[in-house]
């Protein structure tokens, strides 16, 4: 089935459906989906992630274990 045959199917049940709450959850599906999609990062979000992954390349990082015992320890000695 191709992506137009899905929507048309869709688009008829929808309109089949009398259901207020069911359609007002729909709505809130397919709003989720549009707003994810048109996500807009910022300049500053751009350049953290980049820097990120920069440390990533560099081998600046630590595993997710290892830090939590870190902090477990930390948190015991105080």
């Amino acid at each position: 089935m191709s992506t137009l045959e899905l929507k048309t199917i869709l688009i008829q049940r929808i309109a089949e459906i009398d259901d207020k709450p069911f359609l007002e959850a729909i709505k809130i599906l397919l709003d989720t989906k549009v707003e994810s999609a048109t996500m807009q990062l910022s300049d500053k979000m751009v350049q953290q992630i980049l820097a990120s992954k920069k440390e990533a390349e560099e081998g600046l990082v630590v595993e997710n274990a290892l830090l939590e015992e870190e902090i477990e320890k930390w948190l015991k000695e105080k």
